[in-house]
């Protein structure tokens, strides 16, 4: 049976910096239950933000996370395959964060400014991808405009029980 449903609640994520520690709490109701059908996967965020109510002065926007789907890998036991969109409004940026499975960025639309530790920070255009491979640190992503907005499509693989896709740095 297929996660996939119409019309996805997009998840907010709130994070408050203050001296150096990060905060995250989820602004948004995870595992609604679509008219009709069956249950969302809880499904957290693959990115962290910030500017919601209560935000610093002059913090960035938020980033808005979109599940798609979530399927079981039949010739892979105990590992899923999660699918969701990333919209980056103008300026947006994620921090420091790891992911517990592999995951593939595709970028749809503006330009995305992403860095693994141990590699240069790269400006991903429509069209292009990144790779980061289990546990890897992912120092920040961000959208590159100031004026435009940018989406990306991440696919992860991971455990099967769909879990938490977001390891927060601390």
């Amino acid at each position: 049976m297929s996660a996939l449903h119409p019309g996805p609640q997009p998840m907010r994520l709130l994070l408050l910096v203050a001296g150096g520690a990060a905060l995250i709490g989820v602004a948004a109701l995870l595992g609604a239950k679509p008219a009709g059908g069956p249950a969302a996967p809880l499904m957290p965020a693959h990115v962290h933000a910030q500017a919601e109510a209560g935000a610093a002065p002059g913090a960035r926007p938020a980033t808005v996370v979109r599940p798609l789907s979530c399927e079981a890998l039949p010739h892979v036991p105990g590992k899923s395959i999660t699918t969701v969109t990333v919209d980056f409004p103008p300026g947006a940026y994620t921090p420091a964060h790891r992911h517990p499975g592999s995951v593939t960025a595709y970028v749809i639309r503006g330009t995305v400014r992403s860095q693994l530790a141990g590699s240069p920070a790269q400006a991903y255009g429509p069209g292009t991808t990144w790779f980061e491979p289990p546990g890897a640190l992912h120092l920040f992503a961000e959208n590159a405009s100031a004026a435009e907005p940018a989406q990306i499509l991440a696919v992860f693989v991971a455990d099967d029980d769909c879990g938490p896709l977001v390891i927060p740095e601390k």
